[in-house]
C-alpha cells in the first residue's frame, strides 16, 4: 500500500454516529461535528462525558487541564452533558468490530445504554448488545434525550 492509500484508509470513516435530537447535537463538541455526524475511523470507538465543564452564569466553559503527552485520552468522543441528573458517564460505552459485526459495550455507566429495545445496564458489569446499521443508541436512562443513529460505511 502506498503512502496516499495509507492516509486515505486512516482518515476515511468506517461508520458514523448521527445525532438525532437537538440535545444530542448540542452534546457534541463543535470541532467533532460535521452536519450532525461524528466520524468513526477506528475501533474500538470509546464515548464518555466531558468532565472538564464549569458553569459560569448561563454559559458552560470547558476547563482545560494539562495532560501528560504520553497519556492517551480515555475516550475518542467526549460528549457534553449539562442536564441534571446526568445521563452520560465519564466512560460510558464503546463500539467494537469483530468477525461477526459490531458490538456496543457499556463500560459500567451509571444510567446504562440502549440499542433499539435492548438495554444494557452497565453498573452490574459490562453489558453488550449487537449493533446493526441504522440502530438508534440511547445514551443514559429510558428518557434520555441523547439519541444517536449508528450508520456503517463499510461494505
Amino acid at each position: 500500500m502506498n503512502e496516499k492509500q495509507s492516509i486515505i484508509q486512516l482518515i476515511t470513516p468506517k461508520a458514523v454516529l448521527k445525532a438525532t435530537t437537538p440535545e444530542a447535537i448540542d452534546s457534541i463538541p463543535r470541532n467533532m461535528l460535521e452536519q450532525d455526524v461524528i466520524r468513526i475511523c477506528k475501533f474500538p470507538f470509546r464515548v464518555g462525558r466531558e468532565m472538564r465543564i464549569k458553569k459560569m452564569g448561563k454559559d458552560l466553559m470547558k476547563v482545560e487541564r494539562v495532560k501528560p503527552p504520553e497519556r492517551e485520552p480515555t475516550n475518542d468522543l467526549y460528549l457534553i452533558d449539562i442536564r441534571l441528573p446526568r445521563q452520560i458517564s465519564g466512560e460510558h460505552f464503546r463500539i467494537e468490530k469483530n468477525d461477526s459485526g459490531y458490538m456496543l459495550i457499556d463500560c459500567g455507566s451509571d444510567c446504562g445504554t440502549a440499542v433499539g429495545t435492548s438495554r444494557t445496564e452497565g453498573q452490574d458489569g459490562n453489558g453488550e448488545v449487537k449493533l446493526e446499521d441504522g440502530d438508534i443508541i440511547a445514551v443514559g436512562t429510558k428518557n434520555t434525550p441523547y439519541l444517536f443513529k449508528f450508520i456503517t460505511l463499510e461494505s
